[in-house]
């Protein structure tokens, strides 16, 4: 199982998020309103498709972006990537960016497999074992290099952390709001705390 990051629009009607975080904007690059950007997203090929982008100031509230087109992009040196935006011709319209985010639509996004989901849909999900007791609720996501850990509050056990590999993940179902898992043994104290 696969997940993506992306953040709430709180604007919306719809559920979930309308945008993904695809990179930071760094500094500005050289005199011309070229930026240097560090993008963040798994699929950092998607900027060469992309022909307009959002970009705001808090990854938390992204219904406050600013849309731009993209006049040229490509990548300097592994996360590192040179973008040029319709409307920023200097160094001073450049520096005003600097440290905001950059984000696409969700719609732009590219598309789930059938085994991903994103990571606002693991947030708040039901954790059963595979006898269908309920653990408790995703609460947190840590993200590691090897995979990412769920950490689930439990009114039995307290905080419980989940790797999120597969054995232990058998099945998402977002619709229904539920996480089924097989957990390692010793994973959860032999008795539930008081």
């Amino acid at each position: 199982m696969t997940t993506r990051p992306a953040f709430p629009d709180p604007g919306s009607t719809k559920p979930g998020p309308q945008f993904l975080i695809l990179a930071q904007i760094m500094r500005p690059h050289g005199i011309r309103g070229d930026l240097s950007i560090k993008v963040v997203t798994k699929f950092p090929e998607r900027m060469n498709e992309l022909e307009v982008i959002y970009v705001g100031a808090d990854s938390e509230k992204p219904h406050k972006l600013t849309e731009h087109a993209i006049d040229w992009v490509h990548r300097a040196k592994k996360d590192q990537w040179l973008l040029h935006l319709e409307g920023v011709d200097d160094r001073d319209a450049a520096d005003l960016l600097r440290s905001q985010y950059i984000f696409v639509s969700l719609a732009d996004a590219v598309p789930l497999e059938d085994d991903e989901v994103y990571l606002f849909q693991i947030m708040g999900l039901q954790v059963q074992n595979s006898n269908d007791e309920t653990i408790g609720r995703i609460v947190d996501i840590i993200e590691t290099g090897a995979n990412d850990v769920y950490v689930i509050q439990s009114e039995a056990y307290g905080e419980v952390l989940i790797p999120a590999i597969s054995g232990v993940i058998l099945d998402i179902d977002v619709d229904h709001g539920v996480m089924k898992v097989q957990l390692p043994a010793g994973l959860l104290p032999d008795q539930a705390e008081a």
